[in-house]
């Protein structure tokens, strides 16, 4: 399956696991709860996606890889101790706590979060000495004497023997005790995750036409090259701050992530086509509202290559304006929120009651930080909110608003004008929508070009979040002649089945 769907899998199981009943008993006893083991290529994403599942289903993470860890550090050191047996007293060999159970009981205690993931990454690379002690775990979740606390769950993942010689095969008893997800890499779903996380367009469009260069494996007299999704999003990072800084990002870098020399060069040279029209903006200028009959023409008569760099860029441009647009929401939904607690508060005086508030959302911060249940872009939200707040109470001080309706009413007209700007921000984003229906049509007309542009909207979170919601007539058009084409050929394949 694909990396998505074992994800939702993956999820279902946890949230599965600790599910309770009346009596708070888990209604799938530890017992029973078998570890979920991930098998699939290495570099496809299995480590992100159990730091999704954590977030999602508010739980804490603690994550290792094995092979980094020797015996002594996983089950625990050794030491003599006196016991009695029978009326006779015996030196017994005990150990220490594991490091890896110790380092989720200090998770408990820094997040407060008493249920949660134990990851074990190459879990069957283990070193030799360490391998039966990774089957004790795997079939009775202990390491040495010391059992994983209740409510957390065990999530292995290993990689296939052909791309490991180091693998070691797991018996049957001990593949009778997991939940077995097999993994592959999927372009497709990881391009979903690409737009929500902001991976450079130029990947992405590159990756687009080039489907088979998104996850190559290929041994010769020479070694294994190779090219991963793990590779192409640390790239991605390095060409954005390398570009934020004037860096020029070339063969030579490209292939010191993409271990796969062919590919390497390919994308360079894609990447000095993409900088081509990056260069001087135009594609920026159109969308703000300039006309550029001599680009249209230009994009029109260029290679493929071309006019998916140009579309790439018009993508790249108007998802970032959807990003802002939706943060945007999220802040003004939790400022309103914040501000509607107001109303409710039993404290007499103004400021005393914002101080409530500014002190609840400051504190509610340092939890969800703590717990690692914030991705960045939520916690910079939260943090914008802060400060609001902070600035909302500096207002009712600076003013002398001790009525608590008198404040209120202040603070209704500041958020009002707050709540304008965001309007703007939204016709904004539809007047840019619009404008690169206008190039797209002019360039291209209604050709596989366009078909491409609202196929890769469909894809982007943040763009079809917005158009869910904007009017965008030749976006619902071209959006149902496209699912139209796409039922004709579920049509045409069936036919072809029979």
């Amino acid at each position: 399956m694909n990396i998505k769907r074992a994800k939702e899998e993956i999820k279902n199981s946890i949230e599965a696991y600790l599910a309770k009943d009346a009596r708070g008993e888990y209604l799938i006893p530890a017992v029973r709860q078998r570890p979920l083991l991930l098998m699939g290529p290495p570099g496809i994403g299995k480590t992100q996606i159990m730091e999704q599942v954590a977030r999602e289903c508010r739980v804490g993470l603690v994550s290792y890889t094995i092979t980094h860890h020797t015996r002594q550090s996983a089950i625990g050191l050794p030491f003599i101790t006196e016991k009695e047996f029978g009326g006779k007293m015996y030196s017994v060999t005990e150990y220490t706590m594991s490091e890896i159970v110790a380092s989720v009981y200090e998770k408990i205690e820094k997040t407060g979060l008493s249920e949660g993931i134990l990851f074990i990454d190459e879990i069957n690379c283990a070193s030799e000495t360490l391998a039966p002690t990774m089957l004790q775990f795997l079939q009775a979740k202990t390491f040495g004497s010391h059992k994983i606390p209740g409510g957390w769950i065990i999530v292995a993942a290993g990689n296939p023997p052909e791309y490991n010689k180091s693998v070691r095969e797991f018996d049957m008893a001990t593949l009778d005790r997991v939940k077995w997800i097999p993994v592959e890499a999927d372009f497709g779903v990881w391009k979903e995750y690409a737009y929500q996380t902001g991976i450079h367009p130029a990947v992405i469009s590159y990756l687009s036409v080039r489907r088979e260069y998104f996850y190559s494996l290929e041994t010769t007299v020479e070694g294994k090259w190779f090219a991963t999704p793990r590779g192409w999003e640390d790239l991605s990072r390095l060409m954005d701050v390398y570009e934020a800084q004037g860096k020029t990002v070339d063969r030579d870098v490209v292939a010191q992530y993409i271990r796969q020399p062919k590919i390497a060069k390919d994308f360079a040279n894609y990447l000095d086509l993409y900088h081509k029209y990056r260069s001087d903006d135009r594609i920026g200028k159109v969308l703000e509202g300039g006309r550029d009959e001599a680009l249209m023409a230009q994009a029109g008569k260029g290679a493929f290559d071309e006019k998916l760099s140009v579309i790439g860029l018009i993508l790249s441009r108007l998802g970032n304006e959807y990003k802002s647009l939706y943060l945007r929401e999220q802040y003004m939904e939790l400022l309103m929120n914040a501000l509607k607690s107001f109303r409710t508060s039993s404290e007499a005086d103004a400021v005393r009651r914002m101080e409530e508030i500014y002190a609840r959302e400051q504190a509610e911060l340092d939890r969800l930080k703590s717990a690692e249940l914030l991705t960045r872009e939520e916690e910079y939200v939260r943090r914008d909110v802060l400060e609001s707040v902070e600035r909302y109470l500096k207002l009712v001080r600076d003013e002398s608003l001790d009525e608590p309706e008198q404040a209120f009413a202040r603070m209704q007209a500041e958020f009002a004008r707050e709540n304008e700007a965001f309007g703007q921000m939204y016709e904004r984003a539809g007047a840019m929508t619009e404008r690169a229906f206008d190039f797209m049509e002019g360039a291209f007309g209604t050709g596989q070009e366009l078909v491409l542009f609202v196929t890769e909207l469909n894809l982007n979170f943040y763009s079809l979040k917005f158009l869910q919601e904007y009017e965008c007539e030749r976006y619902y058009q071209y959006n149902q002649s496209l699912l139209f084409e796409d039922r004709e050929e579920q049509i045409r394949r069936r036919l072809e089945e029979i």
